[in-house]
């Protein structure tokens, strides 16, 4: 069995022979007025109207057949079965060049209308072919089958041509958040971007990444979070905002951690966390609703139902149960809210009223997957400050995840800053929920993944 680089030299053999033929392989333009689903779905209209037209997709499958050829094409909304014979082309030679260059992989423009083959299957007749780019490796013949799955993630361009239910999910999680989008901008929220790079990684605990800025001769950090800056614009007269946008967290890996990740982040001034328990339940819902039509899912072969009201388990309990959260929270599968958090562990939230040793604070998990960590926002500057000093005693103990005190930021809450809710969702975590993926490498396209050596 020849070798990728042996069938890679053939290619380049090919390649050459159409530049020879003064046939370019990689013309500059194309003509495509149609396509592959435009064409199966207006069939009968075509044929009627005996209507040519020009279609351009990707080879993938050849069958020769002596003086006759048949091959798939394909674009990003179908697939079609070609049919090439030697008299229905305009140009005499390209018959013999199509069966000498062309390739499974190569992208090629055709001319044609349709008819239906013996066994019923609708059919481009091609009238006119030519080469709109060659490609120089084979496709794989059982993507979808190897063993080694990480080979999947690395090459992802090949996952998604190869395997159309990995397609399919990365396009349910952009209607995920074309959704979310949605449903925030039709709730008055504005949309905002802050930096990904800072001077004081903060809004989160954990470790971050660090770059240099040369320009300015400074070290700075991916951010972890975009709390702090989302607060200053609530400081700065703003009353419903949002964010969507990557987070990056130099920390452990597993099947719900990727270092880089997306995440939607929300402020609302003159709310708490009592009045996000409603809101954040009702956005999930409409989520569920609008993208299934149902308030079921299947997940982790769980059946999870959105219609009941959510649950509610305390921290307190959870840990008494089973030790840790990571442990309990693969109990967790229907809709529920954990309170009860202590304080140490929440150091941007406020406190309850009456209970100043807990945080005003719950999360949302649902299928044994944390969603959403949501609380009423500290906006006394010191008692923050207080706060971020004893982060700042846990680092010089060896806490690398521990919280940064950050001057600006306590400024600006100097200045005033209205009583708020927060909250942060996961982009890929609720992907991955709704696909019934079960690792965040289904979900992220480029996952963050070893080099192979």
């Amino acid at each position: 069995m020849p070798t990728i680089e042996e069938l890679r030299k053939t290619r380049i053999e090919k390649l050459e022979a159409l530049k020879n033929g003064n046939k370019n392989p990689f013309p500059n333009s194309v003509r495509r007025d149609s396509d592959v689903r435009k064409i199966l779905e207006s069939y009968w209209l075509y044929k009627l109207l005996r209507k040519e037209f020009h279609l351009t997709g990707r080879i993938m499958s050849m069958r020769i057949h002596g003086q006759a050829a048949f091959f798939d094409l394909k674009d990003e909304s179908g697939k079609i079965q070609c049919f090439l014979n030697p008299r229905d082309l305009k140009d005499k030679n390209a018959y013999a060049d199509f069966v000498s260059n062309f390739d499974i992989g190569d992208f090629v423009e055709v001319k044609g209308n349709v008819f239906k083959a013996k066994r019923g299957e609708k059919t481009i007749r091609v009238r006119k072919i030519r080469m709109a780019a060659k490609s120089l490796r084979p496709l794989p013949e059982k993507w979808h089958g190897l063993k080694d799955v990480e080979e999947r993630y690395r090459k992802r361009y090949l996952d998604l041509l190869m395997n159309d239910e990995v397609k399919k999910n990365f396009l349910i999680r952009s209607e995920i958040i074309k959704k979310l989008r949605k449903i925030f901008d039709c709730s008055g929220f504005v949309e905002v971007e802050t930096p990904i790079l800072q001077l004081a990684p903060g809004g989160a605990t954990a470790r971050p990444f660090k770059t240099r800025l040369n320009a300015l001769d400074l070290d700075l950090y991916l951010r972890i979070a975009p709390e702090l800056y989302l607060k200053q614009l609530l400081v700065g007269g703003f009353e419903k905002i949002y964010e969507i946008g990557r987070n990056f967290r130099n920390e452990g890996m597993d099947a719900h951690h990727n270092p880089e990740f997306t995440m939607l982040e929300a402020y609302i001034a003159y709310k708490d966390s009592a009045y996000l328990r409603i809101f954040l339940e009702n956005i999930l819902r409409t989520l569920i609703k609008d993208s299934t039509g149902s308030l079921t899912i299947t997940y982790e072969k769980n059946l999870i139902d959105f219609f009941k009201p959510f649950a509610e388990k305390t921290y307190e309990d959870l840990i008494k149960e089973f030790g840790d959260i990571d442990t309990a929270k693969k109990t967790l599968i229907q809709p529920t809210f954990v309170t009860g958090f202590p304080k140490e562990l929440l150091p941007l939230a406020k406190t309850l009223e009456n209970d100043p040793k807990t945080a005003d604070a719950f999360q949302i998990f649902i299928g044994g997957l944390e969603l959403v960590k949501a609380f009423t926002e500290l906006n006394n500057p010191l008692e923050q400050r207080g706060r971020f000093e004893e982060q700042e005693r846990l680092r010089e103990k060896g806490d690398e995840e521990a919280q940064r005190l950050d001057e600006d930021f306590l400024e600006s809450l100097e200045y005033g800053m209205p009583p708020s809710a927060g909250f942060g969702l996961g982009i890929d975590r609720l992907s991955a929920l709704l696909t019934d993926s079960h690792t965040l490498r289904e979900i992220i396209l480029f996952p963050t993944m070893r080099p192979k050596e």
